[in-house]
């Protein structure tokens, strides 16, 4: 197409291999016949109307809007949409709107690179768990990102809004689906509910967990997962009652898996929480002092917990000691060197006992229920069992000594004990 220079500005626009290029008032009629020399890597039309607004033509035809403007001294292209999907009227309306960001001081081609640049939402999961300073709940996490999260995986994160969070919540509470039980020969694997109400607040606990490191690394954005409501719980209550603890302790002595039943016994007496107690190592135990220290490392709250062991529990453990040859208390055959995950064995033992509902976390409820049903205050129950209940108890039981904590556990232990019909555990120590 030929443009008469006596009615035409020309300008050169500064890119490799263009060529000179008109000025002119963007028709459709024009814009149809703008072509690329076969001499130039891409040619550059301006439009009369509308400051910086350009047109781009490549030698194969395609042809797209964009912006070239000044911006702080420094020459920015900022893509605007191809044509003709995007009109003339909706690019320059496109056009004028970045030139008035532009005059009120905004760059918006270094918002767009800050866009490009960003996480998508799985890159963010990955530094999220890289830098996390509890590993133990990595598992859960990735299963809980696989599972309800993965069709954002690809999204970046500036993209997600407040409403998305508040759909998916909602989304997540209304399923009722189940990941099916592993067939019979495959790799054990429990059936699992992936939705509901207590699925959806920690799918939106993990989210805003993310979007905190994100804040953390520098991002300058909005964490969407914030100021959403958490839908009501119901909290489990499930103890082994005195009427449960024969059949119990029956099939606990009937195990033939002589770590699990080391395990589950002294998960029971000592009221921790079952990872803490997998991961068990000698050098954490105070002989002397019949005290195990968690570390840290290992706790809830990232603070070192003090559990006290009765005689009944450290009789258990020297008596593991004197066989071991592992730096763990509980060893398993995985990578991790230690007992990981005992599902089978525990669900034959809870099986044999006529108590499939029971589960292992119960065991640590039960120690606290059984420290209540003896006489201990909450602020013991609290101390022993080495956390704290959202109340004003923490700063009490945080200053209290060993002592009660170890006269309540000892005498809610030998109480079960005596339930159970193994009060001869008790005097086995004594002379």
């Amino acid at each position: 197409m030929k443009i008469p220079k006596t009615s035409e500005k020309y300008r050169q626009i500064p890119t490799a291999g263009s060529k000179l290029v008109a000025k002119s008032d963007f028709t459709k009629r024009r814009v149809d016949l703008m072509v690329c020399p076969s001499t130039a890597k891409r040619a550059y039309f301006y439009d009369a109307r509308v400051r910086g607004l350009a047109l781009a033509v490549t030698p194969l035809g395609k042809k797209g809007f964009i912006l070239y403007r000044k911006v702080d001294g420094r020459p920015e292209r900022i893509t605007i949409g191809p044509y003709p999907d995007l009109s003339i009227d909706q690019a320059r309306r496109k056009a004028e709107e970045l030139n008035g960001k532009i005059a009120q001081g905004e760059n918006p081609a270094e918002k767009r690179r800050a866009i490009r640049d960003e996480n998508t939402l799985a890159e963010l999961f990955a530094s999220y768990s890289e830098n996390a300073k509890r590993k133990r709940n990595l598992g859960e996490h990735g299963r809980r990102f696989r599972v309800h999260l993965t069709k954002w995986r690809f999204k970046k994160i500036s993209s997600i809004r407040h409403g998305d969070v508040l759909l998916l919540h909602e989304r997540i509470k209304n399923k009722r689906a189940v990941i099916p039980a592993s067939a019979p020969g495959a790799p054990v694997r429990k059936a699992q509910m992936i939705g509901g109400p207590y699925a959806a607040n920690r799918v939106v606990e993990l989210l805003s967990a993310m979007f905190n490191h994100a804040r953390e690394t520098g991002w300058k954005g909005e964490n969407p997962a914030e100021d959403i409501e958490a839908f009501p719980e119901r909290k489990r209550r499930r103890f082994l009652k005195s009427e449960e603890l024969p059949a119990f302790f029956k099939s606990l002595d009937q195990e033939t898996n002589e770590v699990i039943r080391d395990y589950v016994l002294l998960s029971l007496l000592s009221g921790a929480r079952r990872s803490n107690v997998q991961s068990m190592r000698w050098d954490e135990i105070a002989w002397t002092e019949a005290t195990w220290t968690i570390p840290a490392a290992k706790a809830k709250e990232d603070e070192a917990i003090n559990v006290a062991l009765s005689p009944v529990a450290m009789r258990l453990l020297e008596k593991r000691k004197d066989v071991s040859t592992s730096e763990w208390v509980f060893p398993g055959r995985g990578r991790s060197g230690h007992l990981v995950e005992p599902k089978t064995t525990w669900k034959r033992i809870v099986s044999r006992a006529g108590l499939a509902d029971l589960r292992l976390h119960d065991l640590r409820r039960t120690l606290g229920s059984w420290q209540a049903a003896t006489g201990a205050s909450m602020p013991i129950i609290g101390k022993s069992l080495g956390h704290a209940d959202g109340s004003s108890a923490t700063k009490v039981y945080a200053r209290l000594e060993m002592d009660p904590v170890r006269v309540s556990v000892n005498r809610a232990g030998a109480a079960l004990l005596t339930a159970g019909g193994l009060a001869g555990l008790l005097a086995e120590g004594k002379e």
